[in-house]
Protein backbone atom coordinates (compact mmCIF):
# COMPACT_ATOMS: atom_id res chain seq x y z
CA UNK A 1 0.00 0.00 0.00
CA UNK A 2 2.82 2.26 0.67
CA UNK A 3 4.07 1.75 -2.48
CA UNK A 4 1.59 2.51 -4.80
CA UNK A 5 1.14 5.50 -2.78
CA UNK A 6 4.57 6.70 -3.45
CA UNK A 7 4.15 6.12 -6.83
CA UNK A 8 1.33 7.73 -7.71
CA UNK A 9 0.91 11.89 -7.60
CA UNK A 10 -1.10 13.86 -6.93
CA UNK A 11 -3.60 15.53 -9.35
CA UNK A 12 -2.21 19.00 -7.88
CA UNK A 13 1.22 18.65 -8.67
CA UNK A 14 0.99 16.68 -12.13
CA UNK A 15 2.32 19.76 -14.85
CA UNK A 16 -0.66 21.99 -16.10
CA UNK A 17 -1.95 21.42 -19.83
CA UNK A 18 -1.87 25.10 -21.47
CA UNK A 19 -4.23 25.43 -24.16
CA UNK A 20 -3.10 27.18 -26.44
CA UNK A 21 -5.44 30.29 -28.40
CA UNK A 22 -6.19 29.50 -32.35
CA UNK A 23 -4.64 32.47 -33.28
CA UNK A 24 -1.80 30.73 -31.59
CA UNK A 25 -1.89 27.92 -33.40
CA UNK A 26 -2.36 29.67 -37.09
CA UNK A 27 0.82 31.52 -36.57
CA UNK A 28 2.95 28.86 -35.70
CA UNK A 29 1.93 26.58 -39.02
CA UNK A 30 2.28 29.71 -41.53
CA UNK A 31 5.82 29.56 -43.13
CA UNK A 32 7.96 32.70 -41.47
CA UNK A 33 7.79 35.08 -44.83
CA UNK A 34 11.36 35.51 -44.67
CA UNK A 35 11.93 31.80 -45.77
CA UNK A 36 9.30 32.27 -48.70
CA UNK A 37 11.01 36.12 -49.81
CA UNK A 38 14.54 34.09 -51.19
CA UNK A 39 12.59 31.23 -53.35
CA UNK A 40 10.22 34.68 -54.99
CA UNK A 41 13.81 36.26 -55.55
CA UNK A 42 15.06 33.30 -57.34
CA UNK A 43 12.14 32.96 -59.71
CA UNK A 44 12.74 36.55 -62.00
CA UNK A 45 16.41 35.62 -61.86
CA UNK A 46 15.76 32.16 -63.67
CA UNK A 47 13.36 33.91 -66.26
CA UNK A 48 15.85 36.23 -67.08
CA UNK A 49 18.87 33.91 -67.58
CA UNK A 50 16.47 31.85 -70.02
CA UNK A 51 15.42 35.10 -71.73
CA UNK A 52 19.63 35.86 -72.27
CA UNK A 53 19.79 32.49 -73.68
CA UNK A 54 19.49 32.48 -77.53
CA UNK A 55 16.80 30.64 -78.91
CA UNK A 56 18.31 26.95 -80.43
CA UNK A 57 17.90 26.94 -83.82
CA UNK A 58 14.72 24.87 -85.19
CA UNK A 59 15.67 21.42 -86.57
CA UNK A 60 14.86 21.29 -90.52
CA UNK A 61 12.11 19.28 -91.71
CA UNK A 62 13.86 16.19 -93.81
CA UNK A 63 11.83 16.58 -97.12
CA UNK A 64 11.42 12.49 -98.17
CA UNK A 65 10.73 11.37 -101.52
CA UNK A 66 7.06 9.97 -101.91
CA UNK A 67 8.66 5.96 -101.79
CA UNK A 68 10.73 6.24 -99.53
CA UNK A 69 8.09 8.27 -96.95
CA UNK A 70 6.18 5.21 -97.59
CA UNK A 71 8.40 2.49 -96.89
CA UNK A 72 8.91 4.28 -93.75
CA UNK A 73 5.01 4.56 -92.78
CA UNK A 74 4.86 0.83 -94.11
CA UNK A 75 7.44 -0.10 -91.45
CA UNK A 76 6.04 1.58 -88.58
CA UNK A 77 3.29 -0.95 -88.69
CA UNK A 78 2.80 -3.26 -85.97
CA UNK A 79 1.96 -6.37 -88.36
CA UNK A 80 -0.82 -7.41 -87.16
CA UNK A 81 -2.81 -9.93 -89.52
CA UNK A 82 -5.98 -8.64 -91.67
CA UNK A 83 -9.17 -10.67 -91.60
CA UNK A 84 -9.51 -13.44 -93.46
CA UNK A 85 -11.45 -12.16 -97.22
CA UNK A 86 -13.44 -14.20 -100.05
CA UNK A 87 -11.89 -13.44 -103.02
CA UNK A 88 -14.09 -11.37 -104.23
CA UNK A 89 -14.16 -9.28 -101.36
CA UNK A 90 -10.62 -8.58 -102.33
CA UNK A 91 -11.18 -8.08 -105.76
CA UNK A 92 -13.74 -5.22 -104.72
CA UNK A 93 -11.04 -3.73 -102.48
CA UNK A 94 -9.32 -4.05 -105.55
CA UNK A 95 -11.55 -2.34 -108.02
CA UNK A 96 -12.63 0.72 -105.17
CA UNK A 97 -9.08 1.42 -105.15
CA UNK A 98 -8.34 1.76 -108.60
CA UNK A 99 -11.17 3.70 -109.32
CA UNK A 100 -10.05 6.61 -106.45
CA UNK A 101 -6.59 6.59 -108.02
CA UNK A 102 -7.82 7.26 -111.07
CA UNK A 103 -10.01 9.79 -109.40
CA UNK A 104 -7.05 11.56 -108.55
CA UNK A 105 -5.11 10.85 -111.33
CA UNK A 106 -7.82 12.57 -113.87
CA UNK A 107 -8.01 16.02 -111.62
CA UNK A 108 -3.68 15.83 -111.64
CA UNK A 109 -3.95 15.22 -115.57
CA UNK A 110 -6.69 18.02 -116.38
CA UNK A 111 -4.83 20.33 -113.78
CA UNK A 112 -1.66 19.75 -115.31
CA UNK A 113 -3.22 20.42 -119.23
CA UNK A 114 -5.12 24.12 -117.70
CA UNK A 115 -1.54 25.56 -116.51
CA UNK A 116 0.03 24.19 -119.62
CA UNK A 117 -2.76 26.19 -121.73
CA UNK A 118 -1.98 29.04 -119.24
CA UNK A 119 1.49 29.35 -120.17
CA UNK A 120 1.07 28.59 -123.71
CA UNK A 121 -1.51 31.64 -123.69
CA UNK A 122 0.67 33.86 -121.63
CA UNK A 123 4.02 32.81 -123.72
CA UNK A 124 4.86 35.11 -127.06
CA UNK A 125 4.32 33.70 -130.15
CA UNK A 126 6.81 32.14 -131.72
CA UNK A 127 8.16 33.54 -134.72
CA UNK A 128 8.00 31.54 -138.34
CA UNK A 129 11.17 28.89 -139.08
CA UNK A 130 12.92 30.10 -142.13
CA UNK A 131 12.55 27.51 -145.07
CA UNK A 132 15.38 24.94 -144.93
CA UNK A 133 15.50 25.01 -148.74
CA UNK A 134 15.08 27.97 -149.91
CA UNK A 135 12.43 28.32 -153.35
CA UNK A 136 15.30 29.82 -155.72
CA UNK A 137 15.46 27.92 -159.53
CA UNK A 138 18.75 26.35 -160.70
CA UNK A 139 19.97 27.13 -164.37
CA UNK A 140 18.75 24.50 -166.31
CA UNK A 141 21.20 23.22 -169.08
CA UNK A 142 20.85 23.55 -172.59
CA UNK A 143 22.38 21.54 -175.78
CA UNK A 144 22.55 21.53 -179.03
CA UNK A 145 21.87 17.81 -180.98
CA UNK A 146 20.75 16.54 -184.28
CA UNK A 147 17.04 14.82 -184.10
CA UNK A 148 17.93 11.17 -185.18
CA UNK A 149 14.42 9.98 -184.83
CA UNK A 150 10.80 12.11 -185.35
CA UNK A 151 8.34 8.55 -185.64
CA UNK A 152 6.89 9.14 -181.94
CA UNK A 153 3.83 11.17 -181.06
CA UNK A 154 5.27 14.86 -179.39
CA UNK A 155 8.36 13.18 -178.74
CA UNK A 156 11.95 13.38 -180.64
CA UNK A 157 15.10 11.70 -179.84
CA UNK A 158 17.90 14.15 -180.09
CA UNK A 159 21.74 12.89 -180.89
CA UNK A 160 24.15 15.25 -178.55
CA UNK A 161 27.95 15.11 -179.82
CA UNK A 162 30.45 16.05 -177.34
CA UNK A 163 33.99 16.59 -178.28
CA UNK A 164 36.55 17.46 -175.71
CA UNK A 165 39.87 17.37 -174.84
CA UNK A 166 41.46 14.52 -172.45
CA UNK A 167 43.22 16.16 -169.59
CA UNK A 168 45.93 13.91 -169.78
CA UNK A 169 46.88 13.18 -173.09
CA UNK A 170 45.74 16.13 -174.40
CA UNK A 171 43.89 14.56 -177.37
CA UNK A 172 40.22 15.35 -178.83
CA UNK A 173 38.23 12.85 -177.32
CA UNK A 174 34.73 12.51 -179.03
CA UNK A 175 31.57 10.85 -177.11
CA UNK A 176 27.65 11.41 -177.93
CA UNK A 177 24.77 10.85 -175.93
CA UNK A 178 21.06 10.21 -176.51
CA UNK A 179 18.10 12.08 -175.29
CA UNK A 180 14.34 11.86 -175.79
CA UNK A 181 12.83 15.83 -176.06
CA UNK A 182 9.26 16.80 -175.84
CA UNK A 183 7.99 18.35 -179.32
CA UNK A 184 4.27 19.30 -178.52
CA UNK A 185 3.86 20.78 -182.11
CA UNK A 186 5.88 18.11 -184.12
CA UNK A 187 7.41 20.87 -185.28
CA UNK A 188 11.52 18.69 -185.49
CA UNK A 189 11.90 16.07 -188.19
CA UNK A 190 14.74 13.76 -188.92
CA UNK A 191 18.31 15.64 -189.70
CA UNK A 192 16.84 18.56 -187.88
CA UNK A 193 19.78 20.96 -185.29
CA UNK A 194 17.47 21.18 -182.67
CA UNK A 195 18.00 23.09 -178.86
CA UNK A 196 16.94 20.70 -176.02
CA UNK A 197 16.67 22.35 -172.08
CA UNK A 198 16.28 20.18 -169.18
CA UNK A 199 12.66 19.85 -168.08
CA UNK A 200 10.67 17.97 -165.04
CA UNK A 201 10.02 14.57 -166.14
CA UNK A 202 7.44 14.17 -168.65
CA UNK A 203 7.67 10.21 -168.88
CA UNK A 204 9.30 7.34 -168.46
CA UNK A 205 12.60 8.64 -170.88
CA UNK A 206 11.39 12.14 -170.92
CA UNK A 207 13.53 14.59 -169.12
CA UNK A 208 14.16 17.01 -171.76
CA UNK A 209 12.02 19.89 -174.19
CA UNK A 210 12.80 21.25 -177.54
CA UNK A 211 13.15 25.31 -177.56
CA UNK A 212 13.22 25.53 -181.22
CA UNK A 213 15.01 24.10 -184.67
CA UNK A 214 18.29 25.95 -185.18
CA UNK A 215 18.71 24.70 -189.04
CA UNK A 216 16.86 22.50 -190.99
CA UNK A 217 17.62 19.71 -192.81
CA UNK A 218 17.98 19.62 -196.32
Amino acid sequence: MADETENETPQDEQEPVVEQAPEAQAAEETPEPEAAEPAAAEEPQEAAEAEAEPHAPAEPVEQLHPKEARRRKRSKKSGEARPSRTPEERHAERVAERRLKAVSRRARRLSERAKAAERRAAAPAAEPLPPVHAAVEGTRRVRQGIVVSDKAQKTITVRIDVARRHRRYEKIVRSSSTVHAHDENNDAHEGDVVRVIESRPLSRTKRWALVDVVERAR
